[in-house]
Protein backbone atom coordinates (compact mmCIF):
# COMPACT_ATOMS: atom_id res chain seq x y z
CA UNK A 1 0.00 0.00 0.00
CA UNK A 2 1.43 3.36 -1.04
CA UNK A 3 1.65 5.93 1.73
CA UNK A 4 0.01 9.29 1.14
CA UNK A 5 2.77 11.82 0.61
CA UNK A 6 3.10 14.58 3.19
CA UNK A 7 2.14 18.02 1.96
CA UNK A 8 4.97 20.11 0.65
CA UNK A 9 6.25 22.67 3.13
CA UNK A 10 5.50 25.31 0.50
CA UNK A 11 1.90 24.15 0.02
CA UNK A 12 -0.59 26.97 0.48
CA UNK A 13 -2.77 26.68 3.55
CA UNK A 14 -5.02 28.71 5.82
CA UNK A 15 -4.98 28.53 9.61
CA UNK A 16 -8.47 29.48 10.80
CA UNK A 17 -8.75 30.65 14.40
CA UNK A 18 -11.39 29.32 16.74
CA UNK A 19 -13.01 30.96 18.52
CA UNK A 20 -13.42 34.06 16.40
CA UNK A 21 -16.19 36.53 15.58
CA UNK A 22 -19.24 37.35 17.67
CA UNK A 23 -18.94 37.19 21.43
CA UNK A 24 -22.01 36.78 23.63
CA UNK A 25 -22.26 40.52 24.36
CA UNK A 26 -22.18 41.49 20.68
CA UNK A 27 -24.65 38.76 19.74
CA UNK A 28 -27.01 40.03 22.45
CA UNK A 29 -26.71 43.65 21.32
CA UNK A 30 -27.29 42.96 17.62
CA UNK A 31 -30.28 40.69 18.33
CA UNK A 32 -31.63 43.38 20.68
CA UNK A 33 -31.74 45.92 17.83
CA UNK A 34 -33.39 43.40 15.49
CA UNK A 35 -35.97 42.41 18.13
CA UNK A 36 -36.71 46.04 18.96
CA UNK A 37 -37.35 46.77 15.26
CA UNK A 38 -39.63 43.73 15.01
CA UNK A 39 -41.47 44.53 18.24
CA UNK A 40 -41.79 48.30 18.02
CA UNK A 41 -41.19 49.09 14.36
CA UNK A 42 -38.79 51.65 13.00
CA UNK A 43 -37.23 53.94 13.78
CA UNK A 44 -35.20 52.63 16.70
CA UNK A 45 -32.51 55.14 17.57
CA UNK A 46 -29.14 53.78 18.71
CA UNK A 47 -26.67 56.01 20.53
CA UNK A 48 -23.31 55.37 18.88
CA UNK A 49 -22.63 52.24 16.85
CA UNK A 50 -24.30 49.28 18.57
CA UNK A 51 -21.00 47.42 18.04
CA UNK A 52 -17.86 48.54 16.24
CA UNK A 53 -18.40 46.89 12.87
CA UNK A 54 -19.18 48.68 9.62
CA UNK A 55 -21.11 45.77 8.04
CA UNK A 56 -23.30 45.23 11.12
CA UNK A 57 -24.16 48.92 11.38
CA UNK A 58 -25.00 49.19 7.67
CA UNK A 59 -27.18 46.05 7.85
CA UNK A 60 -29.15 47.38 10.82
CA UNK A 61 -29.56 50.78 9.16
CA UNK A 62 -31.22 49.08 6.19
CA UNK A 63 -33.63 47.44 8.63
CA UNK A 64 -34.64 50.79 10.16
CA UNK A 65 -32.15 51.58 12.91
CA UNK A 66 -30.90 55.16 13.11
CA UNK A 67 -27.47 55.67 14.67
CA UNK A 68 -26.79 58.98 16.40
CA UNK A 69 -23.78 60.36 18.23
CA UNK A 70 -25.61 62.21 20.99
CA UNK A 71 -28.84 61.71 22.92
CA UNK A 72 -29.90 65.25 21.93
CA UNK A 73 -30.32 64.04 18.33
CA UNK A 74 -33.13 61.66 19.32
CA UNK A 75 -36.65 63.17 18.99
CA UNK A 76 -38.58 63.41 22.23
CA UNK A 77 -40.91 60.51 22.87
CA UNK A 78 -38.78 58.07 20.85
CA UNK A 79 -37.02 54.83 21.74
CA UNK A 80 -33.24 54.92 22.08
CA UNK A 81 -30.89 52.00 22.61
CA UNK A 82 -27.51 52.27 24.32
CA UNK A 83 -24.68 50.35 22.67
CA UNK A 84 -22.82 47.30 23.96
CA UNK A 85 -19.97 49.56 25.12
CA UNK A 86 -22.06 51.14 27.87
CA UNK A 87 -22.79 54.75 28.79
CA UNK A 88 -22.23 57.03 31.76
CA UNK A 89 -25.05 57.81 34.23
CA UNK A 90 -25.27 61.32 32.75
CA UNK A 91 -26.48 59.78 29.47
CA UNK A 92 -29.35 58.01 31.25
CA UNK A 93 -30.22 61.37 32.81
CA UNK A 94 -30.17 63.08 29.40
CA UNK A 95 -32.53 60.43 28.04
CA UNK A 96 -34.94 60.95 30.93
CA UNK A 97 -34.89 64.73 30.35
CA UNK A 98 -35.80 64.18 26.69
CA UNK A 99 -38.62 61.80 27.68
CA UNK A 100 -37.06 58.88 25.82
CA UNK A 101 -37.86 55.23 26.39
CA UNK A 102 -34.53 53.42 26.67
CA UNK A 103 -33.15 49.96 25.97
CA UNK A 104 -29.80 49.28 27.58
CA UNK A 105 -27.77 46.83 25.46
CA UNK A 106 -24.58 47.30 27.49
CA UNK A 107 -22.58 44.07 27.58
CA UNK A 108 -22.99 42.45 31.03
CA UNK A 109 -19.20 42.20 31.30
CA UNK A 110 -18.92 45.97 30.85
CA UNK A 111 -21.69 46.45 33.40
CA UNK A 112 -19.59 44.39 35.83
CA UNK A 113 -16.72 46.87 35.46
CA UNK A 114 -19.14 49.78 35.98
CA UNK A 115 -20.35 48.22 39.24
CA UNK A 116 -16.78 47.65 40.39
CA UNK A 117 -16.00 51.33 39.74
CA UNK A 118 -19.03 52.45 41.76
CA UNK A 119 -18.19 50.14 44.66
CA UNK A 120 -14.53 51.16 44.90
CA UNK A 121 -15.47 54.84 44.60
CA UNK A 122 -17.92 54.44 47.48
CA UNK A 123 -15.03 53.05 49.53
CA UNK A 124 -12.99 56.13 48.51
CA UNK A 125 -10.36 54.31 46.46
CA UNK A 126 -8.39 55.93 43.66
CA UNK A 127 -9.27 53.87 40.60
CA UNK A 128 -6.68 53.48 37.84
CA UNK A 129 -8.62 52.61 34.70
CA UNK A 130 -6.40 50.99 32.06
CA UNK A 131 -7.80 51.79 28.64
CA UNK A 132 -7.65 53.92 25.52
CA UNK A 133 -8.60 57.57 25.79
CA UNK A 134 -11.77 58.42 23.87
CA UNK A 135 -13.02 54.83 23.59
CA UNK A 136 -16.76 54.67 24.33
CA UNK A 137 -16.34 52.00 26.98
CA UNK A 138 -13.74 54.08 28.82
CA UNK A 139 -15.98 57.16 28.67
CA UNK A 140 -18.89 55.16 30.09
CA UNK A 141 -16.89 53.58 32.91
CA UNK A 142 -15.18 56.87 33.83
CA UNK A 143 -18.59 58.49 34.07
CA UNK A 144 -19.58 56.13 36.88
CA UNK A 145 -17.05 57.70 39.26
CA UNK A 146 -15.41 60.69 37.57
CA UNK A 147 -13.88 62.05 40.78
CA UNK A 148 -12.13 58.77 41.58
CA UNK A 149 -10.98 57.47 38.18
CA UNK A 150 -7.67 58.21 36.47
CA UNK A 151 -7.15 56.87 32.96
CA UNK A 152 -3.90 54.98 32.32
CA UNK A 153 -3.42 54.68 28.56
CA UNK A 154 -0.72 52.01 28.37
CA UNK A 155 2.56 51.27 30.18
CA UNK A 156 4.19 54.51 29.07
CA UNK A 157 1.48 56.50 30.86
CA UNK A 158 2.27 55.08 34.31
CA UNK A 159 4.94 57.65 35.22
CA UNK A 160 2.30 60.41 35.00
CA UNK A 161 -0.10 58.76 37.45
CA UNK A 162 -0.62 60.33 40.85
CA UNK A 163 -2.91 59.15 43.67
CA UNK A 164 -4.07 60.58 46.98
CA UNK A 165 -3.23 57.56 49.14
CA UNK A 166 -0.85 54.77 48.06
CA UNK A 167 -2.68 52.33 50.35
CA UNK A 168 -6.09 52.78 48.67
CA UNK A 169 -5.50 52.19 44.96
CA UNK A 170 -7.18 49.67 42.65
CA UNK A 171 -6.87 49.01 38.92
CA UNK A 172 -9.69 48.23 36.51
CA UNK A 173 -9.53 47.89 32.73
CA UNK A 174 -11.35 48.29 29.47
CA UNK A 175 -12.63 44.83 28.51
CA UNK A 176 -11.21 44.72 24.96
CA UNK A 177 -7.50 45.31 25.55
CA UNK A 178 -4.47 43.17 24.80
CA UNK A 179 -3.96 40.90 27.79
CA UNK A 180 -0.18 41.17 27.57
CA UNK A 181 -0.10 44.96 27.32
CA UNK A 182 -2.58 45.28 30.18
CA UNK A 183 -0.49 43.09 32.44
CA UNK A 184 2.63 45.06 31.49
CA UNK A 185 0.79 48.21 32.57
CA UNK A 186 -0.32 46.51 35.81
CA UNK A 187 3.24 45.39 36.57
CA UNK A 188 4.52 48.95 36.15
CA UNK A 189 1.71 50.29 38.33
CA UNK A 190 2.58 47.77 41.04
CA UNK A 191 6.22 48.90 40.95
CA UNK A 192 5.03 52.45 41.56
CA UNK A 193 2.21 51.55 43.96
CA UNK A 194 3.15 48.31 45.79
CA UNK A 195 -0.18 48.18 47.64
CA UNK A 196 -2.20 48.36 44.39
CA UNK A 197 -5.05 45.86 44.51
CA UNK A 198 -6.59 44.01 41.58
CA UNK A 199 -10.29 43.74 40.71
CA UNK A 200 -12.15 40.75 42.19
CA UNK A 201 -12.18 39.09 38.76
CA UNK A 202 -10.42 39.68 35.46
CA UNK A 203 -11.91 42.67 33.62
CA UNK A 204 -10.67 41.69 30.17
CA UNK A 205 -13.52 39.87 28.44
CA UNK A 206 -13.27 36.08 28.07
CA UNK A 207 -13.89 36.41 24.31
CA UNK A 208 -11.10 38.96 23.87
CA UNK A 209 -8.71 36.64 25.71
CA UNK A 210 -9.75 33.53 23.77
CA UNK A 211 -9.33 35.25 20.40
CA UNK A 212 -5.90 36.49 21.40
CA UNK A 213 -4.84 33.01 22.56
CA UNK A 214 -5.90 31.49 19.22
CA UNK A 215 -3.92 34.12 17.31
CA UNK A 216 -0.86 33.46 19.48
CA UNK A 217 -1.11 29.75 18.70
CA UNK A 218 -1.09 30.29 14.94
CA UNK A 219 0.97 33.48 14.73
CA UNK A 220 4.37 31.81 14.73
CA UNK A 221 3.33 29.54 11.84
CA UNK A 222 1.78 32.26 9.68
CA UNK A 223 3.56 34.30 7.04
CA UNK A 224 0.51 36.57 7.01
CA UNK A 225 -2.42 37.03 9.39
CA UNK A 226 -5.63 38.64 8.17
CA UNK A 227 -7.87 39.97 10.92
CA UNK A 228 -11.41 40.73 9.84
CA UNK A 229 -12.73 43.74 11.74
CA UNK A 230 -13.26 47.50 11.66
CA UNK A 231 -10.55 50.03 12.45
CA UNK A 232 -12.58 51.47 15.35
CA UNK A 233 -12.87 48.02 16.96
CA UNK A 234 -10.37 47.96 19.80
CA UNK A 235 -10.30 44.17 20.15
CA UNK A 236 -9.80 43.73 16.38
CA UNK A 237 -6.87 46.17 16.33
CA UNK A 238 -5.35 44.31 19.28
CA UNK A 239 -5.50 41.01 17.33
CA UNK A 240 -3.22 42.50 14.66
CA UNK A 241 -0.75 43.54 17.38
CA UNK A 242 -0.94 40.13 19.06
CA UNK A 243 -0.33 38.33 15.73
CA UNK A 244 2.80 40.36 15.06
CA UNK A 245 3.97 39.86 18.63
CA UNK A 246 3.50 36.09 18.27
CA UNK A 247 5.82 35.96 15.27
CA UNK A 248 3.56 36.40 12.25
CA UNK A 249 5.49 37.67 9.22
CA UNK A 250 2.84 40.29 8.52
CA UNK A 251 -0.68 41.15 9.72
CA UNK A 252 -3.46 43.36 8.41
CA UNK A 253 -6.95 44.46 9.44
CA UNK A 254 -9.72 44.43 6.81
CA UNK A 255 -13.47 44.99 6.90
CA UNK A 256 -14.12 43.01 3.72
CA UNK A 257 -12.29 40.52 1.50
CA UNK A 258 -11.96 43.05 -1.30
CA UNK A 259 -9.72 45.16 0.92
CA UNK A 260 -7.01 42.47 0.86
CA UNK A 261 -4.01 43.53 -1.22
CA UNK A 262 -2.73 40.85 -3.61
CA UNK A 263 0.80 42.05 -2.85
CA UNK A 264 0.45 40.76 0.73
CA UNK A 265 0.50 37.19 -0.64
CA UNK A 266 3.91 37.44 -2.30
CA UNK A 267 6.11 34.67 -0.90
CA UNK A 268 3.34 33.57 1.49
CA UNK A 269 2.48 29.91 2.01
CA UNK A 270 0.55 30.08 5.30
CA UNK A 271 -2.19 32.62 6.00
CA UNK A 272 -3.82 32.93 9.43
CA UNK A 273 -7.40 34.17 9.49
CA UNK A 274 -9.39 35.42 12.46
CA UNK A 275 -11.96 38.08 13.28
CA UNK A 276 -12.81 40.49 16.06
CA UNK A 277 -15.59 39.94 18.57
CA UNK A 278 -18.05 42.17 16.67
CA UNK A 279 -17.65 40.47 13.27
CA UNK A 280 -20.30 38.19 11.72
CA UNK A 281 -18.85 35.00 10.22
CA UNK A 282 -20.20 35.83 6.76
CA UNK A 283 -17.31 38.29 6.43
CA UNK A 284 -14.77 35.61 7.34
CA UNK A 285 -16.34 33.27 4.80
CA UNK A 286 -15.80 35.98 2.20
CA UNK A 287 -12.10 36.13 3.06
CA UNK A 288 -11.78 32.33 2.88
CA UNK A 289 -13.44 32.34 -0.56
CA UNK A 290 -11.09 35.11 -1.74
CA UNK A 291 -8.07 33.13 -0.56
CA UNK A 292 -9.40 29.89 -2.07
CA UNK A 293 -9.51 31.41 -5.56
CA UNK A 294 -5.81 32.23 -5.12
CA UNK A 295 -4.74 28.70 -4.21
CA UNK A 296 -5.30 28.75 -0.43
CA UNK A 297 -7.87 25.95 -0.35
CA UNK A 298 -6.47 23.88 2.54
CA UNK A 299 -8.06 25.20 5.78
CA UNK A 300 -6.87 23.98 9.19
CA UNK A 301 -8.67 24.93 12.39
CA UNK A 302 -6.59 26.31 15.26
CA UNK A 303 -8.81 25.83 18.31
CA UNK A 304 -7.94 27.65 21.52
CA UNK A 305 -11.14 27.31 23.55
CA UNK A 306 -14.81 26.33 23.59
CA UNK A 307 -17.31 29.13 24.17
CA UNK A 308 -20.80 28.44 25.47
CA UNK A 309 -21.62 31.70 27.27
CA UNK A 310 -24.89 33.41 26.36
CA UNK A 311 -26.62 36.48 27.79
CA UNK A 312 -30.36 37.11 28.03
CA UNK A 313 -31.79 40.01 26.06
CA UNK A 314 -32.30 43.42 27.74
CA UNK A 315 -35.28 43.34 30.05
CA UNK A 316 -36.79 46.40 28.34
CA UNK A 317 -37.68 44.24 25.32
CA UNK A 318 -40.32 42.58 27.47
CA UNK A 319 -42.24 45.85 27.90
CA UNK A 320 -44.37 48.04 25.64
CA UNK A 321 -41.84 50.81 25.12
CA UNK A 322 -43.85 52.66 22.46
CA UNK A 323 -46.61 53.17 25.01
CA UNK A 324 -44.06 54.21 27.64
CA UNK A 325 -42.48 56.71 25.23
CA UNK A 326 -45.90 58.17 24.39
CA UNK A 327 -46.74 58.47 28.06
CA UNK A 328 -43.44 60.20 28.79
CA UNK A 329 -43.98 62.58 25.90
CA UNK A 330 -47.46 63.56 27.09
CA UNK A 331 -46.48 63.94 30.74
CA UNK A 332 -46.41 67.47 32.09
Amino acid sequence: MTATPSPSPTAKRVLLAAPRGYCAGVDRAVIAVEKALEQYGSPIYVRHEIVHNKYVVQTLERKGAIFVEETAEVPEGSIVMFSAHGVAPTVHAEAAERKLATIDATCPLVTKVHKEAVRFAQDDYDILLIGHEGHEEVIGTSGEAPDHITLVDGPEDVENVEVRDDSKVVWLSQTTLSVDETMETVDRLKEKFPQLISPPSDDICYATQNRQIAVKQMGGQADLVIVVGSKNSSNSVRLVEVALGAGAGDAHLVDFAEEIDEAWLEGVSTVGVTSGASVPDVLVEGVLEWLSTRGFEDVELVKAAEESITFSLPKELRRDLRAEAAALGSAE
